[in-house]
């Protein structure tokens, strides 16, 4: 039943989280845009708002914006926050169950950093911490003046802390703290930032008050920040599942070429969306950019350099001391898993070990023994299509194995 309740909290907050998500990065996209579409009209004076006319679902829409606020609160006001929210929090659930919870599968490897899970985790979670104050510490310093300087600060912080991250973590681990922390910048600007200046400017109005034109700017600006942040997260919180991406020692790098990627996507839409003109320019350097970050991952994998003689990099793999697997399911598990699950794969076409995950000797097949026998042997979703042809019998020894006391 460990193995149901396992799959079952991890696929519905899943479930959960990726559905926030669509809603919130809907939300940013929709209001950049709105934004950007914005006319003026006599009603409102110039630089202090404007109109936009939409047509969606039969109907047609008025969409008026004020920079500062309108002359009155209005009846009734949407608050768009709960999608923030909700994916923040159903993360950082998620990030808990699978990494935390499972450290020392998922998140320490010996080979990189010997640490306890509870290290692991106190670090992980430290690190976001600390991250959002050194985000939020340089947005409020002079250095937000200079919106180029303050990118190019916030962009060698990030890729900073994804090297960091290689420092201590399992690749896989690396890259989603990488992306949990780039997501909790992004929160704490709603939950710290643009929501309580919102506040500030209703108060204002109830009390009869014209609101400071600096909270809706503060606010602004942070959700701009969001919008480029956008790609580049969820390009991260995929990424955990290719190996080809989070076992390269480069990771980092790619990271920094998919911020770059991710915010020249968004800076096209936002200056098409203002009417600005189509920079197809950054659609060049965003491929230039993936290109790149796809020639390192590449060159990086075991199995391309052992095919250009380059020296095979440290293997992550002997856990010396660690547990070993009987050896009627070594035999079972090398058999029928190896091909695959080793340090440079046998089987044509990959190169690097499914989800980074290494079943070719003992220690690594008592590690990772939840999971062999949640797939192989209660579920038969491995080996794909059963192309290595393992019997039920050999599935059921593998189940008795879990068993076993």
């Amino acid at each position: 039943m460990e193995s149901v309740v396992i799959e079952w909290v991890s696929l519905i907050t899943r479930w959960t989280h990726i559905t926030a998500g669509i809603a919130w990065i809907g939300s940013s996209f929709y209001f950049m845009h709105l934004d950007a579409a914005l006319r003026s009209i006599p009603e409102i004076p110039a630089g202090k708002g404007g109109e936009a006319w939409e047509v969606h679902g039969g109907g047609f829409y008025q969409v008026r914006k004020y920079l500062v606020a309108p002359a009155q609160m209005p009846d009734h006001l949407i608050w768009h926050k709960w999608q923030a929210y909700s994916t923040w929090l159903s993360g950082i659930f998620l990030l808990g169950w699978i990494y935390y919870l499972g450290a020392d599968l998922y998140l320490v490897d010996p080979a990189v950093r010997a640490l306890t899970p509870l290290q692991a985790t106190g670090i992980g979670i430290g690190s976001l911490i600390v991250g959002w104050l050194v985000y939020d510490g340089l947005v409020r310093s002079p250095l937000a003046k200079h919106e180029m300087a303050l990118a190019a600060v916030g962009f060698a912080f990030v890729v900073f802390m994804a090297w960091f991250y290689q420092q201590v973590f399992s690749g896989r681990g690396a890259m989603i703290h990488t992306g949990a922390l780039m997501g909790t910048m992004m929160v704490g600007n709603v939950f710290l930032n643009i929501i309580p200046n919102q506040r500030k400017v209703v108060a204002e109005l109830i009390a009869g008050r014209v609101p400071n034109p600096a909270y809706g700017k503060q606010a602004k600006t942070r959700s701009t920040h969001n919008n480029y942040l956008t790609l580049p997260v969820l390009f991260l919180m995929l990424s955990n599942h290719f190996a080809l991406v989070y076992t390269s020692p480069y990771a980092f790098v790619i990271v920094g070429l998919v911020l770059v990627a991710g915010a020249l996507v968004r800076v096209f839409y936002n200056v098409r969306h203002a009417g600005k003109g189509d920079p197809w320019w950054t659609w060049g350097v965003a491929a230039v950019c993936v290109a790149a970050a796809i020639v390192i991952s590449a060159l990086t994998a075991p199995a391309a350099r052992e095919q250009l003689g380059l020296d095979t990099l440290p293997e992550s793999a002997a856990l010396e001391g660690a547990p070993q697997a009987p050896e009627d399911v070594v035999a079972i598990v090398q058999g029928r898993c190896a091909m695959c699950h080793a340090e440079t794969p046998a089987w044509p076409g990959i190169n690097v070990a499914p989800k980074g995950v290494l079943l070719d000797t003992p220690e690594h097949i008592a590690l990772w023994k939840p999971r062999i026998v949640l797939y192989a042997g209660e579920t038969n979703a491995m080996p794909p299509n059963n192309i290595s042809e393992i019997t039920p019998e050999e599935r059921h020894a593998l189940v008795q194995w879990a068993s076993a006391k």
